[in-house]
């Protein structure tokens, strides 16, 4: 049995260029929830270019309870020079609290594997705060393996805008 039919009532959907301000409206709900809602700039016009625009960067999903949206995915492809293959990166997963252990989130990520398999990849990946205990005890039931070998960097603003100055400089036209 699927997962999503052990959850009565429960869908996965596409989202499309009409669901903007609901995309925008889950990513503030999370951001508020990982306490970094001073951090969101993203607005309905450079989510509406990003994910429909001509040159899309990432997919959107929906799980929706009797029609109402209860979670959301945003995944895009990356690439394994390891594996030789391409992968999954799941940027965000959130399921509203008062929907949380109802197997939605289960039902999410299935729904991603499934796609990640269809296109002959070889693996999920994501991050998760180092204090949403919670979700890494979630994580763990799915079978992750967390990457404590490895840590997260990061170049943006003025650092970002330093170093591709610094490229200018030995870029070589052709």
């Amino acid at each position: 049995m699927a997962i999503q039919e052990k959850v009565a009532g429960f869908t996965i959907r596409k989202a499309s260029q009409e669901d903007v301000s609901l995309i925008l409206s889950f990513v503030r709900e999370l951001a508020e929830y990982e306490r970094l809602l001073h951090e969101v700039v993203a607005s309905e016009e450079s989510l509406r270019e990003s994910l429909f625009g001509e040159r899309k960067v990432a997919e959107v999903i929906f799980g929706d309870k009797d029609g109402d949206p209860v979670a959301f995915a945003v995944f895009f492809h990356n690439y394994s020079t390891f594996l030789g293959q391409q992968g999954i990166y799941i940027e965000d997963l959130f399921v509203k609290p008062h929907m949380r252990d109802l197997g939605i989130g289960r039902a999410m990520f299935a729904h991603i594997a499934r796609i990640a398999l269809e296109r002959g990849c070889g693996r999920l990946d994501w991050w998760v705060l180092d204090w949403n205990e919670p979700a890494i005890k979630f994580y763990k039931s799915l079978g992750s393996v967390p990457m404590s070998a490895w840590t997260v960097q990061r170049l943006t603003g003025q650092a970002l805008e330093k170093l591709a100055d610094e490229g200018q400089l030995n870029h070589v036209s052709k």
